[in-house]
């Protein structure tokens, strides 16, 4: 076969993918994909997995202070539920044909990135309240849409996913309802958490449509279903309505209705602490891969006694065959 055959054929291959993606049909393992796809799927996914992982690390780090013992098993609970959307997505990844100690490593070297919302310290209970609140609301206006995605593993995984996360969201309502009736001191907690989460939630939608390397391709692809901007206006327009709930003030002074399009206007964000926080410089950057890389490896041990106990038990099902 000629180059120029080869070209042809893949480009028909091609057209009959984005025929199949045009059509709402799902894309499965084992069918032929164009390699752009999979790479593409394999960044996203993978993004989304450690972020699910990392996401456990402000999180549990306010279990063993949680007010109360119920506060401290719902948290608990919290964070064992994004272990397990973890396990899922890297599970789904590997799909894909790369291996989950090739996708621990990226993230370990730091090529592969996860939500820059992670790399935020948290310094209050009320902190607590906002992650599940604004930080998972913002991942569930992005995940609902992913219910919908091109690959059926990756579609399949987000349904439960998605059910679990509207749970977190909700106890992190729960918690800013509280502090925001309490007393001065706890809703000037619950103010300043709002004030410091607010705006990198708007971040995780990730960088203006314009500015984007991968939205156009994922959009035509239908990996992603909506516009970073579109998912972001559609955060800030359902935050409105619970600031003014819980009696706070909106951290975004320029906000604004405006009425021709049906939506608010909001300030501009800040694009320099966005790239600063992405490229490894923020808070918290470096501390939660070091925590990641001594958990990895003080976890080794397992990983090697489950490697030799599935060879054993290989050896012993060839032995009673023969």
């Amino acid at each position: 076969m000629t180059a120029k055959n080869q070209i042809e054929d893949i480009a028909a291959l091609e057209q009959k993918f984005q025929a199949r993606i045009d059509a709402e049909q799902k894309i499965e393992p084992k069918d032929w994909m164009p390699e752009a796809y999979r790479k593409n799927l394999i960044r996203q996914m993978s993004q989304h997995a450690h972020s699910e992982v990392i996401g456990m690390q402000p999180e549990g780090n306010w279990i063993t202070r949680a007010p109360s013992l119920r506060r401290k098993a719902v948290l608990l609970a919290k964070v064992q539920d994004e272990a397990g959307h973890g396990l899922y997505l890297y599970s789904a990844t590997e799909t894909l044909g790369i291996s989950r100690a090739d996708l621990i490593a990226a993230l370990q070297d730091g090529s592969a990135k996860y939500a820059s919302i992670f790399n935020y310290p948290t310094q209050t209970w009320g902190d607590m309240g906002a992650i599940g609140w604004l930080v998972d609301g913002s991942a569930i206006c992005n995940q609902v849409s992913l219910q919908r995605t091109s690959y059926g593993p990756y579609s399949r995984g987000m349904i439960r996913i998605c059910k679990e996360e509207s749970f977190h969201q909700r106890q992190g309502y729960q918690i800013m309802i509280e502090l925001a009736r309490g007393t001065p001191e706890q809703k000037q907690m619950a103010q300043d958490s709002l004030n410091r989460f607010y705006w990198p939630s708007l971040m995780m939608s990730g960088p203006h449509d314009g500015e984007s390397a991968h939205s156009a391709k994922s959009m035509q692809w239908k990996i992603k279903r909506e516009t970073n901007d579109d998912l972001r206006q559609k955060f800030i327009d359902q935050t409105v309505p619970q600031i003014e709930y819980l009696g706070l003030e909106h951290p975004d002074k320029d906000l604004k209705w405006n009425e021709e399009r049906g939506h608010y206007d909001s300030g501009e964000l800040d694009w320099e602490e966005f790239k600063n926080v992405i490229n490894g410089n923020g808070h918290c950057n470096r501390q939660r891969l070091q925590h990641h890389i001594k958990a990895h490896e003080e976890g080794a041990w397992v990983r090697d006694a489950q490697n030799a106990y599935d060879v054993k038990r290989k050896a012993r099902k060839a032995q009673s065959a023969a």
